[in-house]
């Protein structure tokens, strides 16, 4: 009598080696999403517009690619093909690719070590653009913004530093005015119009200036020294003793028949802790990389009409204000800027945009 074959055996068998192996095809598939923890690695993703994202790793899935972001903790995301430069890709890659020491195990060699300057490239495009509130971050062009929140999201307002003449400029200019220190307060900035084209929503807002990459130093809680954009070469002449440093106050306005009117401030009152009326002292922080200036009010601001003022030296003060409103029932504003949430970790399989 002949032995049938023990069909259940073989196919079970089969079976547990099908299992087996199935670890290795799925690492096999992932893998190149994946950075590896002992040697990070750092690639240039080439986009056909001349810019690149910084990432640990990418493959292509159909029409997209997908990669770990090096700028943003590792985070996975996806970016359609057609917007990727591939041959540009792989020759940065092949440019910047170093050999490493072989593993006897593994004929492979390790992965390239981190190129100093480009960690350091990484801080430095990071620092341009710190994030102020979750999934929000601060443009890398020169500007002024206010932190607000409308209907529950935080969003960044440009402020537009306007004149007495009326010039508006979103930039720092400097248009110095002497102040006489004993004077009483009177009127050195008159702006058009009963209210500012710019209304917040809250009576604490956060407002960031851009001061470029040179400031003179800083202390915490304090008024800071910084750079002002030509205001050494404007004082050094200047009989009333005037010093390129500033600080910043928030000064009420005084709302009349089509004009809003800022007035002077005792600036040797400042940091005194002597009250003065219609005006709220600040303290600023310097922010990582030294492009971004925090300024915070010290109290809350009450509803109504407010310029942010540049005070240059002990006897002088930048006509160029900053104007804005803080009305919470008014309407959403212009050109901000909302947050841009980062994907999960699952990702969805989208077509070009």
């Amino acid at each position: 009598m002949s032995r049938q074959p023990n069909t259940p055996k073989i196919v079970a068998t089969a079976l547990l080696l099908a299992l087996a192996a199935t670890p290795a095809l799925y690492s096999q598939h992932t893998t190149a999403l994946q950075p590896d923890a002992t040697a990070p690695h750092r690639i240039h993703l080439i986009l056909k517009d001349g810019n690149y994202q910084i990432v640990m790793s990418y493959k292509i899935v159909g029409n997209v690619v997908r990669y770990v972001s090096a700028e943003r903790g590792g985070a996975e995301e996806e970016i359609p093909l057609s917007l990727v430069d591939l041959d540009a890709t792989k020759r940065w890659e092949k440019q910047h690719a170093q050999p490493g020491p072989i593993d006897p195990n593994n004929p492979q060699p390790a992965p390239p070590a981190i190129d100093p300057e480009l960690l350091k490239e990484e801080a430095a495009r990071a620092a341009l653009t710190p994030e102020v509130a979750k999934d929000l971050r601060l443009p890398e062009e020169d500007s002024t913004l206010a932190l607000d929140t409308f209907r529950g999201t935080p969003e960044l307002v440009p402020l537009a530093q306007t004149d007495s003449d009326l010039n508006r400029n979103t930039g720092h200019n400097l248009l110095k005015a002497a102040v006489n220190p004993l004077s009483a307060a009177h009127p050195v900035v008159t702006l058009k119009g009963e209210a500012s084209p710019i209304q917040l929503h809250v009576k604490d807002p956060v407002l960031y200036l851009r001061i470029g990459d040179e400031t003179v130093g800083s202390t915490a809680g304090a008024p800071l020294t910084v750079d002002t954009h030509g205001a050494t070469s404007h004082m050094q002449n200047d009989p009333s003793g005037g010093s390129p440093t500033s600080r910043y106050v928030i000064v009420r306005a005084d709302v009349r028949k089509g004009i809003r009117v800022i007035a002077s401030i005792r600036i040797p009152l400042l940091g005194t802790g002597q009250h003065q009326e219609d005006v709220v002292e600040t303290t600023t922080e310097l922010l990582s990389g030294g492009h971004w200036l925090k300024v915070t009010p010290k109290e809350p601001l009450d509803f109504g009409e407010f310029a942010l003022m540049e005070v240059i030296s002990d006897k002088a003060i930048n006509l160029g204000v900053w104007d804005f409103g803080v009305h919470p029932v008014s309407p959403e504003n212009r050109d901000i800027i909302k947050p841009e949430p980062r994907r999960g970790s699952t990702l969805e399989r989208r077509g070009p945009s």
